[in-house]
């Protein structure tokens, strides 16, 4: 199974972070069931292009962090989390994002009703077009 991750080598982000990240957003968001396979360490390494410690990383944080689990002889897959945590974690991925879109922003020299006009924007084109 090959997962929708994309790493990107010029974002400040360290690539494990990116990884765990988009990982923990196709768990909270529904798109990897409990119980689904993952990729090994290795596997998940050679499609990202990236090092097996990288990958070896992001699996390590998820797993004491409760989002997927290692099954010695038999692999990893995604655990089964309460409510709770999925809706912390919803709001955190969302909140971060915001938060580096804002930072971007600031970058290129947006005020704050520029960049609340480009989010009402962008906010009513993706739910117009649905």
């Amino acid at each position: 199974m090959k997962l929708p991750i994309r790493v990107s080598e010029e974002s400040r982000e360290p690539i494990y972070h990116q990884i765990e990240m988009q990982l923990k957003a196709l768990i909270v968001g529904g798109h990897l069931a409990p119980g689904t396979p993952l990729p090994s360490i290795r596997v998940l390494a050679s499609e990202l292009e990236c090092s097996v410690i990288t990958s070896r990383r992001a699996y390590q944080n998820l797993e004491n962090s409760g989002y997927i689990k290692t099954v010695q002889g038999k692999g990893t897959f995604v655990r089964a989390l309460e409510e709770l945590q999925k809706e912390e974690t919803k709001q955190k991925v969302v909140y971060d994002a915001f938060e580096k879109a804002i930072e971007q922003g600031r970058q290129v020299g947006c005020t704050k009703d520029d960049l609340s006009t480009i989010f009402t924007d962008v906010l009513n084109r993706k739910f117009d077009s649905q």
